[in-house]
This record gives structure tokens, sequence and C-alpha cells, in this order.
């Protein structure tokens, strides 16, 4: 039996989710199976192809909704998990047991470890560790900037790797490894740790750049990373740069989207007045209500830096 396990690509939570729910099916319902997986990442035509489905099993973990038939387990935990109303009422409408959603949870490993001890009896206390870090990471919480940004802790490194590793076979390998060894453990892996340095001399690079591109007005911090070809940044390395700020919104390029990033300051001092998830499902996008972002075509510059600038607009008031 083939089990496939879908998750949120070069995300430390959607790893992290793919490696508890591995633990959790193969425990549980499906022992003596091959594990597969897959990483999905959010597009301006989200779609999902029969090709994802492939599996005897097909599981989805910290991504939307497929209404998918061969879609057998979904877990989820962000405000923008459907991509239609249609989407919405066909989860509504299921009746299989498998399929779960709670907002309410920072992470979607921490909500996933939760819900299946309650009704399914599953525990892994071994992986209580892996399940603090997914919270940690995909929460934000985090003492400061500075200790999200100088990355020190293991866990903060390997962060590092999945979010900036080119193709499926580090993040994959990583998956495997968060299942039975512990944070530290796997980034003395001398492969990961390899990686690990590179990245790290293009994130101290990416300090200064958005140093330079960036600019902050009325508390909201604003960067252009379009000609400077870069994917993927530390979402701390603005607040590291304008700690008074409480909002940041850029604009990139990646080989399959143009992306506009909405963000909020984890340690900002006055209370947060936007849902930043709602702010971007007006033009397509999602998220959470502290964090957002925007997928639109490959070479739409022009319509992200439009939407960047008012949503920058509105952040100000």
């Amino acid at each position: 039996m083939k089990v496939r396990v879908l998750y949120h690509d070069h995300c430390f939570d959607g790893s992290a989710a793919a490696a508890f729910v591995t633990r959790f099916l193969s425990c549980k319902f499906y022992r003596g199976a091959e594990f597969e997986y897959t990483g999905l990442a959010h597009r301006a035509d989200q779609l999902f192809e029969d090709s994802l489905f492939d599996g005897d099993v097909n599981v989805i973990v910290d991504f939307k909704y497929a209404t998918h038939p061969k879609v057998t387990w979904w877990f989820d935990h962000h405000q923008s998990a459907f991509l239609s109303p249609e989407d919405a009422e066909h989860f509504r409408q299921d009746t299989s047991g498998r399929k779960f959603l709670d907002p309410s949870y920072r992470s979607c490993t921490k909500f996933i470890s939760t819900l299946v001890k309650d009704r399914f009896g599953f525990e892994a206390p071994e992986l209580d560790e892996l399940i603090t870090w997914a919270d940690i990471v995909d929460g934000a919480l985090y003492d400061s900037a500075e200790s999200a940004v100088e990355m020190n802790a293991p866990a903060m490194k390997l962060t590092l790797v999945i979010e900036g590793s080119k193709g499926p076979h580090l993040v994959q390998k990583i998956i495997r490894l968060m299942q039975r060894q512990k944070l530290v453990e796997i980034i003395a892996d001398p492969e990961i740790e390899a990686e690990y340095n590179r990245l790290h001399k293009t994130h101290l690079r990416n300090i200064d750049l958005i140093r330079k591109a960036g600019s902050c007005d009325q508390g909201v911090i604003y960067f252009d990373l379009v000609d400077y070809g870069i994917e993927g940044y530390n979402k701390f390395i603005p607040y590291y740069l304008f700690p008074d700020s409480a909002y940041t919104v850029s604009v990139s390029t990646s080989s399959f989207r143009t992306k506009v990033s909405v963000g909020s300051n984890p340690w900002v001092r006055e209370p947060l007045r936007h849902n930043l998830a709602t702010i971007c499902e007006r033009y397509g996008g999602g998220g959470h209500p502290k964090v957002g972002a925007i997928s639109f075509p490959i070479g739409a510059v022009v319509e992200a830096r439009k939407a960047a600038a008012e949503i920058r607009e509105e952040l100000k008031n």
C-alpha cells in the first residue's frame, strides 16, 4: 500500500505536520505502508491535478482543501482554507470523519497532534519537541526579532534549510528524519548542515538588501525585491531592521509566481487593527489573521505592485 502525503512545501510547520501525520497513520491505520511525499505551493491558478493523488491513501496537511474524490485525509488550520464557497460546502457535507479544520491553532502540527490524541488515542511524546517548535515557528513566538533572525536554535537553522533549499530532496529527507530524530541531530547531518551554511551566507546578504530596499512609513514597512531576484527571505528581517513597525508589505518573484507578502510585527507594542488573511482574500490570497500572502501569475509584477500599494495604504489607517 502507498500513502501519498501532500504538505505545504518549504514550510517548517508543513514539514513537521507531514512527519507527525506519517507517524500517526503508520501506527494506527496503515502499518507497513510505503509513505511518499509531495510539496504543494500556493499559485494564482491553484489546481489539484489528478496526478497528485496517486496513492492508495492520499493525505493533505497544512494546505487548502481539495474536493478530489481520492483525498482520504485532510488537516488544516488556515482561515483561508477553501478555494471557493463550493469547496467549503463540500467540506461541510463530508461524512468521512477524516477531514478536519481548526483555524484557532497556530500550527497544523499542534492541531493534528491534539486532534488525533482526542479522536484516535494516538500520542508520540518523543515528538513533543517537534510540536513545540512548529508552534513557535508558525506562531512567531520568539522572544525577540534578534532570536528569530540570528537563528541559533536547531529548529531555526532547519527552518532556513526547509524554506531556502531548491527542489524536494532535502525537505523530504528532513520530513523522514523528523519522525525519529531530535532537531539537533537532524541539523548535524552533513548534507543538511552544508546546505544551512550555504543558505546562511545568503541570509546575511538578504538582511543587507532589505535594509537597502526597505522603508517604514506610519508603521508599515515596504520593500520590493523583484529587481534583486530574491525568491524568499526570513520574514522577521523587516522587524529586526525596523523594530517600531506594525506591518510589512513586500513584493517578490519566483519561478512559478509573483508574490505579495503581508505580515505583522510579533513584538508590536500597539494592538493590531487588521486581519491580514481577510485583506489578502480580497485579492485571491489568504493566510492567518497576522500573516498572509497573495500569489499572482508569473510576470504580473504591475498587478502585484498595485495590490501591495493599496494594502500598504490600508494598513496605515
